[in-house]
């Protein structure tokens, strides 16, 4: 079993999204542990607000069937470039990181001391 790390995301229907991707998850993923909610501005200085939580859970899924599932996930609830239903992201596999210029963004390092 791997030990996986995964960033959720939501600027549209935040919470309901939010929650949703949470439970999906759970659906394939074993011993899953959810951070606490966390908003944050726009990175991009828009004025949409992101709810943010991080996941931590095991898997026997390789990275790539792994970061395969999160994207059909994104796909589902209809994403586009504006309103981001749901953003998942695969931030470590294992000792291997991904998303390198995220893990500096305050919201990660928040979410991360709290778990």
């Amino acid at each position: 079993m791997a030990s996986v790390l995964i960033a959720l995301g939501s600027n549209y229907h935040q919470s309901a999204h939010i929650q949703w991707a949470s439970q999906r998850l759970t659906t394939f993923l074993a011993d899953v542990t959810l951070s606490r909610i966390l908003w944050t501005p726009d990175i991009q200085g828009r004025s949409l607000w992101y709810m943010n939580r991080l996941l931590h859970a095991q898997t026997t899924l390789s990275p790539t069937l792994l970061t395969t599932l999160l994207k059909q996930i994104e796909q589902e609830t209809q994403r586009t470039k504006q309103y981001v239903t749901i953003d998942l992201d695969l931030m470590q596999y294992d000792n291997q990181r991904y998303h390198l210029e995220d893990w500096q963004r305050p919201y990660i390092q928040n979410l991360i001391g709290f778990m």
